[in-house]
């Protein structure tokens, strides 16, 4: 039987822009251009929405694992010696954008309620109330197709491995018991020298001079360690701002490994960003949010908008090879899997698709030249994801929370921060009675990224070395210090690939943040390249 027959012929051929992947990045693209009134066509191999950004019933998640982590290749009917009078087909390959999986299943419980998960594949995430995220889907429209619940609670990893609150206001310090008096005394003053500078700086914006209770530009350039300890916060209060409020990724007290040094006035933003989003819905008690059915909602709901401008969308659907013009060697369209040749001014392509090397070489010289730089993004590091199933909360009595373990909290080397998201059956992402839990960290390779999933799953968790783990399973919600039982995990790591612009574009893979607010950005570049006389998501006007 002929698997071209299988295929739906696509009519109309020809698009203003091609998207193939419907990962967040090349969903939001599609709903942009489609709202500006431009031909869309977005097609996806898959047969769900979301790529690397979905949510998946457990097996699904395996499966899509395993095949993203070794090379694919075309197969051989659309081999590049295709071409017409005016175009030459150039195959395309997929690069394998995970590796060193190690799945674990010690109880059956979980593979027999398979379909019952949304597992996000790139978790953990939430949604800061107030961050460019949620602007972006109320000001789309996307917000229509997606519901929300507050996560309960943040916490934080002291020293001697335990997990106390996070403040997030004046009240909540003063209310915590953790903190002793002098403690509550340096943090609120804190805030409140945060406080005057976000208010100043809005007063000096509008024309008014109100600098002295502005930090200063020498204080606001400097790593925002180092301004902390110049106030003289104490050791653990600077741990709680730095890791669990301010996000920073790595050690920020050592030049040797930390990569990433936040400067004073991006922490300023962060600690704004965060105290913003409290309060700022009236169904959210804390700053953060997540979505029913998991974060696999969020590019669905940009493909539903963009389904309602006009966009023409495709599942299952293979892109072959990349249409080059045989003379100038400018893109032209796609080949599908159907054999089907189709024609775009524009494409856009998920951050896995490459031109094998061997071929590109043999291609002529032109088209060497055009797709040079195509297939290599840059590659900023690995982030090592993890997640695990258990039948009882880290938590007593928090359902869902956000976790931070610091730099150095579990182990000696332990470089950067492990950020734990455990969700449970309210959400609709697990059966009820069980909870998912998401780890990631950032790691310059797969040794460094597994030892710290490892040292996090081994903080957590009781695992059981063989059998099943319900002997050891007794009454583990009545007793606090009795650590849950894990049952299912999936260990892996992820290469953060980021955007490429050239005469093909190709968007990010997820980065290592709680957010998307650095993905939207880059989102938000790579539209105005294509369309720079376009607005992104015009408001719309309502009558």
């Amino acid at each position: 039987m002929d698997d071209t027959l299988s295929y739906p012929p696509i009519d109309p051929t020809n698009f203003d822009l091609i998207i193939v992947g419907t990962g967040l990045p090349e969903s939001i693209l599609a709903a942009a251009a489609s709202a500006a009134g431009k031909t869309v066509l977005h097609l996806d191999p898959n047969s769900f929405y979301g790529s690397h950004f979905s949510s998946l019933p457990l097996s699904d998640l395996t499966s899509f694992l395993h095949s993203q982590s070794s090379h694919h290749s075309p197969p051989p009917s659309s081999s590049s010696s295709s071409c017409s009078a005016d175009h030459i087909a150039i195959d395309l390959s997929s690069s394998p954008m995970y590796s060193d999986l190690d799945i674990s299943s010690h109880s059956p419980e979980p593979l027999q309620h398979s379909r019952t998960f949304n597992l996000d594949l790139a978790g953990p995430r939430v949604f800061f109330c107030a961050d460019s995220a949620v602007d972006l889907m109320l000001k789309s429209g996307a917000s229509h197709y997606m519901e929300f619940k507050s996560v309960d609670a943040n916490f934080v990893c002291d020293g001697d491995g335990k997990l106390l609150s996070v403040p997030d206001s004046r009240s909540a310090i003063f209310s915590d018991t953790s903190l002793g008096l002098a403690e509550k005394t340096r943090l609120g003053f804190f805030f409140k020298l945060v406080d005057g500078h976000l208010k100043a700086a809005v007063v000096g914006s509008d024309g008014g001079d109100d600098s002295g209770r502005r930090i200063s530009d020498e204080d606001l350039e400097s790593p925002f360690v180092d301004f902390l300890n110049k106030l003289r916060l104490p050791p653990k209060i600077n741990s709680t701002i730095l890791y669990a409020i301010a996000m920073a990724d790595y050690d920020q007290d050592s030049m040797e490994v930390c990569k990433d040094f936040l400067k004073t006035k991006d922490g300023i933003n962060r600690l704004a960003l965060y105290h913003s989003s409290v309060g700022r819905f009236s169904n959210a008690l804390g700053p953060l949010i997540y979505p029913i059915y998991g974060q696999g909602e969020l590019p669905q709901a940009f493909c539903r908008h963009a389904a309602v401008k006009g966009c023409l969308y495709v599942l299952r659907m293979p892109v072959n090879a990349l249409l080059m013009d045989k003379d100038s060697g400018s893109y032209k369209g796609v080949k599908v899997g159907s054999g089907q040749e189709l024609f775009s001014h524009r494409i856009v392509l998920g951050p896995s698709f490459i031109v094998p090397s061997p071929l590109l070489k043999s291609s002529p010289d032109i088209l060497q030249a055009k797709l040079k730089d195509f297939g290599l993004q840059d590659f900023r590091g690995k982030v090592a994801r993890g997640i695990c199933i258990t039948k009882s909360s880290l938590k007593p009595d928090v359902s869902t929370f956000l976790a931070v373990y610091p730099p150095k909290s579990l182990y000696p080397e332990q470089v950067a921060s492990i950020r734990v998201l455990q969700i449970g059956s309210s959400l609709a992402v697990c059966p009820s009675g069980i909870y998912v839990l998401y780890l990631s960290t950032l790691c310059g390779d797969a040794i460094q990224g597994k030892k710290s999933l490892h040292a996090a799953v081994n903080a957590i968790f009781s695992v059981p070395i063989s059998g099943t783990p319900e002997n050891s399973n007794t009454d583990e919600s009545e007793n606090a210090d009795v650590k849950p039982t894990l049952l299912w995990s999936a260990l892996y790591i992820q290469e953060m690939a980021t955007c490429s612009f050239g005469s093909i574009f190709s968007t990010p893979m997820p980065d290592g943040n709680l957010n998307y607010n650095d993905l939207l950005d880059a989102t938000k570049k790579l539209f105005y390249m294509m369309f720079p006389d376009e607005e992104f998501f015009p408001e719309t006007v309502r009558l």
